[in-house]
């Protein structure tokens, strides 16, 4: 029998539709959006299903969005398909802002204060570095070491000042950096000087999970000491430490530390397999993280359920 880890998206994933078949086709998914919409006093669902782009692509809307999709996915997998978390899933785990649509799912955070504290969280990573002084950059074709070494010579100036550093160990050869703008197009050049496959800039509004975002982790450190998690019903795989937590203190301060902490995926996912999982399920927007899973632990099944005939789909296999 398979041993199933929940894995749930992280920024990116977010497209103009998401959800909109789904809250069509089934009442649990339509009630997770009037949830959130309700907890945000948002049309967060309307900007979901229709739009525009420009819109849904910003932070602080994004990030509660991508985790409505994946609650309402795993909300009509629980009704409608009588799959349970705490009955299927061995681990959960989450890419960055994923991380709360794994504890949400877990039953650590109900889903109105994961949409409270993504909104939370999403406007102050925004506000954390002025436009324009941050940025982000994929490297493709190169390892974490690499990668390190890339950015170590690409920092420079005052303490600070130039902070470039790896944001996301995504695996599959595909690392992504994080820090001051300069800095970051120094570590394009130089990556492109030792032969990186493909360097390049991101299309993103701020410099995620880099020491730039002390600001916003600082803000995450008091809003989660007013809505601290529970237990989860089964353990998360984190972020920050590659590694099972279960306690709620120690959640609260990963989850602080992750706003500016690398997001070791390929170890997690590596972990979650010398756990014994041998069955990955994304459940949310898109298809990113079930690739990786393909690249890193290509012994596993890797399935994504976002849409109404890939729930149908998942529940008949899974069922």
């Amino acid at each position: 029998m398979a041993v199933n880890a929940f894995i749930f998206p992280g920024q990116g994933s977010q497209t103009v539709g998401m959800g909109r078949d789904l809250a069509a086709a089934f009442a649990p998914a339509r009630e997770v959006f009037e949830e959130v919409d309700e907890v945000l006093k948002q049309k967060l669902s309307r900007l979901m299903f229709e739009g525009p782009a420009e819109a849904l692509t910003l932070t602080e809307n994004a990030q509660p969005a991508l985790m409505a999709m994946s609650m309402a996915v795993l909300r009509c997998l629980e009704q409608e398909g009588h799959v349970a978390v705490r009955a299927r899933a061995a681990v959960v785990a989450g890419h960055s802002l994923g991380e709360y649509s794994a504890l949400a799912a877990a039953g650590a955070f109900t889903v109105a204060e994961a949409a409270l504290l993504l909104r939370v969280r999403g406007n102050a990573m925004q506000r954390a570095v002025p436009a324009g002084e941050g940025a982000m950059a994929a490297l493709l074709g190169v390892e974490l070491e690499a990668a390190r070494a890339i950015c170590a010579e690409a920092e420079s100036g005052p303490a600070g000042s130039d902070v470039v550093s790896v944001a996301n160990d995504n695996g599959g050869g595909q690392v992504v950096i994080s820090g001051a703008a300069a800095a970051v197009d120094r570590a394009i050049e130089i990556a492109k000087a030792r032969g990186v496959k493909r360097a390049m800039k991101l299309p993103v509004s701020a410099p995620f999970h880099c020491a730039l975002m002390a600001p916003a982790a600082e803000a995450m450190r008091f809003a989660l000491e007013a809505t601290p998690p529970r237990a989860p019903v089964v353990p998360l795989i984190a972020n920050v430490t590659a590694a099972k937590a279960t306690q709620p203190a120690e959640i609260s301060a990963l989850l602080v530390e992750q706003v500016t902490a690398t997001v070791r995926w390929r170890e997690s996912v590596a972990a979650m397999v010398d756990l014994g999982v041998t069955r990955f399920i994304e459940l949310g927007s898109g298809k990113v993280l079930s690739g990786l899973i393909r690249r890193i632990a290509p012994e596993a099944e890797a399935l994504n359920c976002g849409t109404p005939a890939e729930l149908e789909a998942l529940i008949k296999h899974v069922g």
